[in-house]
């Protein structure tokens, strides 16, 4: 499965803006802001990153959901 794609951050004050495909998803203020630019700063996978702050992220559970009875339909 691959990887999200399309995120990007812009550091504004002490407010971090995450966009994905160029519309802001969130933004991140305080303790948040501070924690996520030292996460980036460790190495961590940006895109991953950001998708699992702005929710934007595979569970898993999406086969599943598709099989069952209230979204055949769909």
């Amino acid at each position: 499965m691959p990887g999200p794609e399309g995120f990007a951050y812009d550091v504004r004050g002490g407010d971090v803006v995450i966009t994905h495909h160029g519309r802001r998803a969130t933004v991140l203020r305080g303790a948040a802001a501070t924690g996520f630019l030292a996460d980036v700063e460790d190495g961590a996978d940006e895109q991953e990153l950001m998708a699992h702050v702005t929710g934007n992220y595979r569970r898993g559970n999406e086969r599943t959901a598709k099989d069952h009875p209230r979204n055949r339909g769909r």
